[in-house]
């Protein structure tokens, strides 16, 4: 067996691809313009005769292929490891044409094939890169040997040597500021991408977090079924015994005890309905005006404390009453409600596309290491085990709809949770029956 790690295929995207095609565009509109700089210089300063014609077609098809790249990059995520080699062994095969037309091996530019070799060594899988080497190498070998030798004027006779000089100093400081820039910025591109990786690993390991407490929660919801069924006839059949109906305050206690049961077992069909088991029902449509005043006046029924709720969404759209928001919002109200039970304040506003559901407390407000971990599991300033989830399935439902939660703590005291989502992944698409 060996040690050595398969090749990477060369149809595969490779990481931050498309950014790192980008810089080898820059660096070819940089090769472009200097060698035009340097044929103008060269040819009317230095009055050396130049192949003019083939050396500007090289530079012309330079400029062809970075507008063809441009164009072909518009909607694509990347490109592939064999696209970067392709553009690599193109631009040493321009450098090998220029040289061939300018001396060959005794041009001190021919230095520049040493970059080629470090991109490509940077962009490019181990395997793959030693093309690029080798490709460089059998060009320096061949123009060592093979090249159209360049005439200078009579009076650049016996300092040839100190001619050369000039040159290689003004390539290796050319090759020293070009590895710095564009080697900064593929490292850059890298970490970028290293990083994005990073967070989707993370992203995945709390998606698979999410998974089994779902698991563990649907199972709950359907062995809570049936005991919950027997308590509901066992009350049903107290209710309608003589005894209760002649104590009125019995009566009342059972009647509350079955609102109570029914409240529960509306809990346990938003806990199957959320992990896609629906009972009974699917989901509702409805306006978001309704949603949000319904959501309202059922927590305003149940809450120790005042709840203060304003909005401006302007005009009202048909949504799905989807059971992940409201258990989302519900999240929130209560943190909020054990936060400040002298009461909270709720405001719904609607700017652009965007719905923003403003929830603010005069609670203690979150510790700042709390904030800096919002959206992570089992962190929470309420000291007891297992706590930290509400928010975090909050954070994970609000970017599944494409939005975000923001956690902030007030400068007059308390906490503001914002939690923001697209109308679009709310808005009922099809025609509501009335």
């Amino acid at each position: 067996m060996s040690d050595t790690p398969p090749l990477t295929p060369p149809w595969d995207i490779a990481p931050a691809s498309k950014r790192n095609m980008m810089l080898l565009i820059q660096l070819r509109w940089i090769a472009v313009v200097g060698q035009l700089l340097t044929i103008w210089f060269v040819a009317a300063v230095l009055h050396v005769h130049l192949p003019i014609f083939e050396m500007m077609t090289v530079l012309v098809l330079l400029a062809l292929v970075n507008l063809a790249t441009l164009v072909l990059s518009i909607g694509r995520r990347g490109f592939s490891y064999i696209e970067l080699l392709g553009s690599l062994m193109l631009d040493v095969s321009a450098l090998a044409w220029q040289l061939y037309q300018t001396g060959g091996g005794t041009n001190p530019f021919a230095f520049l094939f040493l970059l080629q070799i470090v991109i490509g060594a940077i962009l490019l899988p181990p395997r793959w890169s030693w093309i690029i080497a080798a490709l460089a190498g059998c060009d320096a070998t061949f123009l060592t040997f093979f090249f159209q030798p360049l005439t200078l004027p009579d009076v650049y006779e016996g300092v040839h040597f100190q001619l050369y000089l000039i040159g290689s100093l003004l390539c290796f400081l050319l090759i020293g500021s070009l590895l710095v820039f564009f080697v900064g910025r593929i490292d850059r591109n890298r970490r970028a991408s290293d990083a994005r990786l990073a967070a989707l690993r993370q992203r995945a390991a709390e998606e698979d977090h999410i998974v089994r407490m779902g698991l563990l929660a649907t199972g709950a919801a359907h062995e809570l079924g049936t005991p919950l069924a027997s308590l509901s006839v066992i009350l049903g059949d107290w209710a309608h015994h003589p005894s209760v109906k002649q104590d009125s305050d019995l009566a009342e206690d059972i009647a509350l005890m079955q609102g109570e049961l029914k409240r529960c077992k509306a809990i346990l069909s938003g806990v199957l309905i959320s992990a896609g088991e629906i009972r009974g029902e699917n989901p509702q449509v409805t306006s978001l005006h309704t949603f949000l005043h319904d959501f309202i006046e059922d927590w305003r029924e149940r809450s120790p404390c005042p709840i203060a709720f304003t909005q401006d969404i302007g005009e009202d759209i048909d949504i799905v009453a989807d059971p992940a928001l409201r258990q989302v919002l519900s999240n929130i109200v209560d943190n909020a409600i054990d936060a400040s039970p002298t009461g909270i304040t709720i405001e719904a506003r609607s700017e652009r596309d965007w719905l923003s559901i403003v929830t603010t407390d005069d609670g203690p407000g979150f510790a700042a290491q709390v904030i800096d971990q919002i959206g992570k599991p089992y962190v929470s300033t309420k000291g007891r085990d297992g706590g930290g989830l509400g928010l975090f399935l909050v954070v994970n439902v609000a970017r599944k709809l494409g939005g975000r939660l923001k956690v902030e703590n007030r400068e007059e005291g308390g906490a503001r949770v914002t939690l923001t989502i697209p109308l679009s992944a709310l808005a009922f698409q099809g025609k509501r029956t009335k």
